[in-house]
């Protein structure tokens, strides 16, 4: 849990491959989140309960689906899958090598690196 301002950040919540904050003001004294990961949309939601939050938020994804279909625009995706990453070229250097060395390519390297923290981060 993370505490920024008035504002704590209690966790996600998941539908239809949408992933949403559940986050928490104790100046309004109210829950509220928003769908992340997407680029020109936004979507928000609010509840005084968790259970109002994620009904909101899953009717939030429902009519954010509807309201595209109805439009004949495809919906934001959550995440692309692509990732622009920065790093040292001595680190860009060792990580060409190692991936090499591993038979594999940089990009599949970094997942599984990637991967590897998750696991041990969220206990996969």
């Amino acid at each position: 849990m993370n505490k920024v301002k008035n504002k704590v950040i209690m966790g996600q919540l998941k539908y239809k491959g949408y992933a949403g904050s559940v986050e928490y003001n104790e100046e309004d004294n109210c829950l509220f989140g928003k769908v992340l990961g997407l680029k020109k949309d936004c979507i928000t939601y609010e509840g005084e309960t968790i259970s109002e939050l994620k009904s909101d938020f899953e009717g939030a994804i429902d009519d954010y689906l509807a309201s595209c279909k109805d439009r004949g625009v495809e919906p934001s995706k959550p995440y692309s899958g692509k990732l622009v990453l920065r790093m040292p070229s001595d680190l860009h250097g060792m990580v060409a090598t190692a991936a090499a060395n591993a038979g594999t390519t940089i990009n599949e390297f970094i997942n599984r690196a990637v991967t590897k923290e998750l696991e041990k981060e969220f206990s996969m």
